[in-house]
């Protein structure tokens, strides 16, 4: 059984940033990724990353978010500046077999239990 554990979330302003870490135990998957859910709306995706280091992020992300991975420890981060107010959800860090398109992993195998990020105007 992979464990993902999130750290990192909190609250901010408006333009500030702050950096999410996920850590796994266990089965090393070839796509993580970031998602993120706000209350009424559907989960997204928001970066993702293969094991090779290549990385697919929806618009939003773009310019803004940047994933990474240390293979070594088996952990992804995911580096958001520039923040707004929409940007305020509950982050998931996840594990899947393949990547898709769009900050997703597809075929995920394991959700961590999530941090929340706050971004005040």
């Amino acid at each position: 059984q992979v464990q993902l554990v999130e750290s990192g979330g909190g609250s901010v302003q408006a333009g500030g940033s702050l950096r999410l870490s996920c850590a796994a135990s266990g089965y090393t998957y070839y796509c993580m990724a970031w998602f993120r859910q706000a209350p009424g709306k559907e989960r997204e995706g928001v970066a993702s990353i293969s094991s090779y280091g290549i990385t697919t992020y929806p618009d939003s992300s773009k310019g803004r978010f940047m994933i990474s991975r240390d293979n070594a420890k088996n952990t992804v981060y995911l580096q958001m500046n520039s923040l707004k107010p929409e940007d305020t959800a509950m982050y998931y860090c996840a594990a899947g077999h393949g990547q898709g398109g769009k900050g997703r992993c597809a075929g995920i195998g394991s959700w961590g239990q999530g941090t929340q990020v706050t971004v005040s105007s």
